[in-house]
């Protein structure tokens, strides 16, 4: 680049350019311009503010405490556990009242173990043996219950047999119940409390409703003609999850329970409504699929009269329960007011190059006069 080549663009740095506007005397132009105009001023106003609110603004800290609390009683008579009585304490885990807890349906019983030597279950891959060398002293059986002592216990005069093992003995040997040992818990009732709080506008709720009727817990149940009450029958949480109770409790579940609040503050407080919504977590395989269900063990520990520890070991199938608060999507009212006035600004030059293309053609043609400014 020249000398002359940079004058020129050190001068430019100081010009001062503005806007040529063509004045069209047409009708058919200027009414096409002002038809566009008031579709945008329409569509912003009419949908964008009136229809979307989009002149509110979202709060999306979303502040939310859920407390539960599961109530009912059931009988069984095992010959594992004899005749009991079941309550709140013995099937509900954790007891803290959180927002995810589990309810014990359905059990496999070991009572009576003690840590001892006794033959590994035959169920188990890795114990299969023909010989002691088959099962070297000191080695665990992953997969298994307990540690190998070096022998091979055979039954009868087979040569097949399973290792010996240091373990809680009997080992766990029964499979699951046919039908679900707390078949009657579809009665019991879930009592699911929500606190909401929007920081930004100071505005807080909750899902029971505010009354001074200490009976009204003790009675209702939640329906679509009372949505204020936080009582759940368990069996119809169930149903609205898509599934069936007794099939659940046999092999056990996950339901989540989504609690959603859509509040407009323009109205008033009583039309900020909780919506809930239920639905099957787990994934469900056909027949009695291994991967189908949910269930963990577990262990109550006692001492006999000479102080020796035994236990009665459970395997617990059941449902668990996740229980969840909805958070929000934030909208700011100036990116709709922007996009207006970008949508504005777009019919403007349409309306001019239509006007030029007429200008272009003489003013005899076009009927309008051209005005140039700068």
């Amino acid at each position: 680049m020249g000398q002359a080549g940079c004058k020129r663009l050190s001068q430019s740095l100081f010009d001062y350019k503005t806007e040529k506007y063509v004045i069209a005397k047409n009708k058919k132009v200027g009414l096409l311009y002002r038809l566009l105009q008031v579709s945008i001023l329409t569509y912003l106003v009419v949908w964008v503010f009136l229809v979307k609110k989009g002149y509110q603004d979202f709060d999306t800290s979303l502040q939310s405490s859920v407390i539960t609390k599961v109530k009912g009683v059931t009988f069984t008579n095992t010959s594992e556990l004899g005749e009991r009585l079941w309550d709140v304490a013995d099937y509900v885990i954790p007891p803290q009242g959180e927002n995810i807890f589990f309810i014990i349906t359905n059990l496999i019983v070991t009572p009576h173990q003690r840590q001892e030597t006794c033959a590994e279950s035959e169920s188990i891959p890795d114990a299969v043996c023909y010989e002691d060398s088959d099962c070297p002293p000191g080695e665990p059986i992953m997969a298994g219950n307990g540690v190998r002592t070096g022998r091979c216990l055979q039954s009868g005069n087979t040569q097949r047999g399973t290792c010996e093992i240091f373990a809680w003995c009997p080992v766990e040997t029964k499979s699951r119940p046919e039908k679900p040992l707390l078949g009657k818990a579809e009665d019991f009732t879930i009592y699911i409390k929500n606190f909401i709080h929007f920081p930004k506008f100071n505005f807080s709720k909750t899902n029971v409703l505010d009354t001074k009727d200490r009976d009204f817990l003790k009675s209702c149940r939640f329906g679509p003609k009372n949505p204020y009450c936080p009582i759940f029958r368990l069996g119809s949480v169930v149903s609205w999850a898509g599934s069936n109770f007794q099939e659940i409790a046999l092999q056990g579940g996950v339901i989540g329970i989504q609690i959603e609040w859509n509040c407009d503050l323009d109205k008033a407080p009583s039309e900020c409504n909780p919506r809930y919504y239920f639905s099957r977590l787990d994934s469900r395989f056909p027949g009695n699929s291994v991967s189908s269900g949910y269930n963990f063990r577990f262990a109550k520990y006692y001492r006999d009269e000479a102080g020796v520890e035994f236990r009665t070991l459970m395997k617990a199938y059941g449902i668990r329960f996740d229980v969840m608060a909805g958070k929000f999507s934030i909208i700011p009212t100036i990116i709709n007011m922007a996009s207006g006035v970008a949508l504005m600004g777009v019919v403007r030059p349409r309306g001019e190059w239509k006007s030029e293309c007429g200008a272009a053609a003489g003013p005899a043609d076009s009927g309008g006069v051209a005005r140039g400014v700068g």
